[in-house]
């Protein structure tokens, strides 16, 4: 087995970029219509009067607007609207119901849609006049029949006009949204209207000093008060969600069997820390977990409150003692326990707060666990509010979450529940002994879209269930809330003992679970997420003798970060390989912005560099190229990119294919490979500003040739650190950092 290498001390190199776009574009699939013009200025007309006539409580509406197509950021409006500005406008994002298009909510002034109007009609004019009433792509891309001269006599200028009409073509309809009542204490946000969210509360007739805020626009409101909004301002709800979570059940024999043994004292253990239900501090192993309960003194509680939360830990603990068949060679763990949550209900603010204060208060810990889920199903337009405190601690704060997938409550229920829609966090589904999903099993994408779970790991079955110490002592338990303490355990191991970045311990851990699986169906991922990880830490931080695998990590600082200095060892000046990469970084969300919830898109290119000094892509991603546009360069639909290249995926996968005619791959003049990552935001340029970014990369020979010394001394002469991940040295490293030095 060959270690993974750790490549350092050079650089990632930062440039802007050169070309700034193609100019406007026109939707290819649709002819821009009189008649379409027409319905879209009735429309706007309609809504209007609407908020002319509904509207007491600010100053300014709301517009939405179902776009014909998943629309990239390119083809929202900028010519309707506030121009170039619209953008800045938005202040939701859904899907329709088949998720095939998108709809966008804009909060605008009347006199934007007065414009709008007026510009439509202008347009409609010309195409009347000049374009027999219809516009298609081939007219408009064609300077000969769209030139400024036409515009001389007509209030518009060429520009404004195919401004609009390109607008037009990826616009189906404008509506003013009316949301459902959720007829329960909920969590609302509301749409950020440009007025303190306290004023509008008392103008709607709900008392502000009996209103909890989450955040800015999140507010959590009883049953009555939920009533009043939507009597009074349905229309301001951006979404609702209900506050009490029912705690999935797991399955479990019960039976239990007394487990008296000695454990040693803890001594430099790194510590992990869980949020979970209470913990019982007479077990065995209570001297490894430091207890903090948080659930107030004035609620009443059972036994049965401890029982979950303590199995967790004692997984973390010394789960390989308790199931000698998943001793994953990483040791035992000390535990930080936070007890937030009794029996099988809990509220998700008092979650939501507790977690806040935790993370705040407890910044020696890296590495977190999580196996508490709702009972009830994600939704498919927005996050929720848990996940999106996860997602924002992980943006800010350097620490990683492990979040149980989830059990299933009744048949009825498929999809994963919060906070296991979180983005940044690592979410674990659970399988068999057999490596098959569980029957409790459920199901991603997340917003339809984003790759949840990420991994699977064994949570126990009938097969073969998982041992934990429960206050009575050994239970066998099965659920995803006893396969992800696991996938804490191996992280806390990468980061803390080898002292890797997060970001590049769950880009290795993934790695290991995807092998080179370069096209998985759909329905696998979102059961088994990119695969099962290996049980021992070894096969995770080493790789086969004929492969050689790397970690990078650095900071996207602009719109191109890159370095093409990565000297693959030549065989007969070819390279005999195959490659594979996986990145993770971990973005700035938002949570208002419903389906388009990353900010930022870090896209990665890894591949030879050609005679013309560009990469040669392995997966052949033509996106985010800085070539000019008639130099032949291929684009590719949002929907596409989303699904051939997981584009605003947080998680990134490329890879070439196993086959058995591989042949060995031309070098051309530069001899070297290259890697960059493209940067784009939706919003502020600012979000994508010092991301960090970590790539794990293996390069398979063909011919079982181990090349890695030739890779290592390649790279030491062109200038980089290589580390080997040797655990002996790395374990020594923690050992002598964490040694308490007494002076005389």
């Amino acid at each position: 087995m060959n270690y993974v290498l750790e490549l350092k001390n050079k650089r990632f190199i930062q440039a802007d970029k050169k070309n700034k776009g193609g100019g406007i574009t026109m939707n290819s699939k649709v002819d821009v219509t009189v008649t379409h013009l027409d319905t879209l200025i009735k429309q706007l007309r309609s809504i209007q009067e609407f908020w002319k006539r509904e509207n007491k409580l600010f100053t300014g509406l709301l517009v939405s607007v179902q776009y014909n197509k998943i629309a990239a950021k390119s083809n929202r409006i900028s010519g309707l609207f506030k121009g170039i500005d619209s953008n800045d406008a938005v202040v939701g994002a859904k899907f329709n119901d088949d998720k095939s298009k998108h709809i966008i909510t804009y909060f605008l002034e009347d006199v934007d849609l007065t414009n709008s109007i007026k510009l439509l009609l202008q347009v409609k004019e010309v195409l009347i006049d000049i374009y027999d009433g219809k516009m298609s792509k081939k007219i408009f891309d064609n300077a000969e029949k769209v030139h400024s001269n036409i515009f001389i006599k007509y209030p518009i200028s060429m520009s404004v006009f195919k401004s609009v009409l390109a607008d037009v073509s990826y616009i189906e309809s404008f509506e003013v949204q009316q949301p459902k009542l959720v007829k329960s204490q909920s969590i609302v946000t509301l749409y950020d209207v440009k007025k303190d969210i306290k004023e509008l509360l008392d103008e709607i007739g709900i008392d502000p000093l009996h209103v909890t805020m989450l955040d800015d626009q999140t507010i959590y409101l009883t049953d009555i008060q939920v009533q009043i909004l939507f009597e009074n301002a349905a229309y301001l709800v951006a979404m609702a969600t209900f506050d009490v979570s029912q705690l999935p059940p797991d399955e479990f024999i019960d039976t239990y069997e007394s487990y008296r043994v000695s454990i040693p004292e803890p001594t430099i253990e790194p510590i992990i820390g869980v949020i979970d239900t209470l913990f019982d501090e007479r077990v065995y192993f209570s001297e490894w977990v430091e207890y903090h309960e948080m659930v107030s003194s004035d609620i009443e509680k059972s036994s049965l409150d401890y029982n979950h939360g303590t199995a967790v830990s004692s997984i973390i603990v010394d789960g390989p003692r308790l199931n000698p068949w998943l001793d994953d060679g990483c040791g035992r763990f000390r535990v930080r326990h936070f007890g937030v949550a009794v029996g099988k209900s809990f509220s998700s603010y008092t979650i939501i707060k507790n977690i806040k204060k935790i993370i705040a208060n407890n910044k020696d810990i890296k590495v977190w666990n999580i196996s508490l889920g709702s009972s009830y199903e994600i939704n498919d337009n927005f996050i929720s509010v848990e996940a999106a405190t996860l997602d924002r601690i992980q943006f800010e704060e350097d620490v990683i979450f492990v979040v149980a997938g989830t059990n299933k409550s009744s048949e009825d229920v498929t999809k994963i529940g919060a906070p296991a829609d979180s983005i940044n966090s690592v979410v674990v589904n659970a399988v068999t002994k057999e490596g098959l999903s569980t029957a409790y099993t459920r199901r991603g994408p997340v917003l339809s879209f984003f790759a949840k779970p990420d991994v699977s790991y064994y949570g126990g079955s009938k097969e073969a269930y998982i041992q934990v110490c429960e206050p009575n002592g050994v239970q066998s338990v099965a659920g995803t809330s006893y396969a992800s303490p696991w996938i804490a355990r191996k992280l806390s191991y990468l980061i803390d003992i080898l002292g890797l970045q997060k970001e590049v311990a769950k880009a290795l851990l993934i790695d290991s679970a995807r092998g080179w699986e370069e096209n998985l169906d759909p329905n696998v991922i979102a059961t088994y997420g990119h695969g099962i990880v290996p049980i021992h830490i070894n096969d995770i931080i080493q790789t086969k003798d004929d492969e050689i695998k790397f970690l990078v990590s650095d900071i996207s600082e602009k719109w191109n970060t890159y370095n093409y200095h990565f000297p693959v060892p030549l065989k007969d000046d070819k390279y005999p390989y195959i490659a594979k990469a996986t990145m993770c970084y971990f973005p700035l969300c938002d949570r208002l912005q419903g389906v388009d919830y990353t900010n930022t898109e870090l896209n990665l290119h890894f591949g030879r560099i050609g005679n013309n000094k560009k990469i040669i892509d392995i997966k052949g991603d033509k996106q985010n190229s800085d070539i000019v546009f008639d130099e032949g360069i291929s684009y590719l639909y949002e929907k596409e990119a989303r699904k051939q290249f997981r584009k605003w995926d947080n998680v990134k996968y490329i890879s070439e294919s196993i086959t058995k005619r591989m042949r060995a791959k031309t070098s051309y003049e530069y001899k070297n490979w290259g890697m960059e990552i493209k940067t784009n935001n939706r919003l502020d340029p600012k979000d994508g500003i010092g991301v960090r970014f970590g790539v794990v990369v293996t390069l398979k020979e063909i011919n079982g040739v181990n090349r890695i010394d030739e890779f290592i001394r390649n790279c030491t002469l062109n200038g980089w650190n290589v580390n080997k991940i040797d655990v002996k040295n790395r374990v020594n490293i923690h050992q002598k950092m964490n040694e308490e030095i007494e002076f005389e």
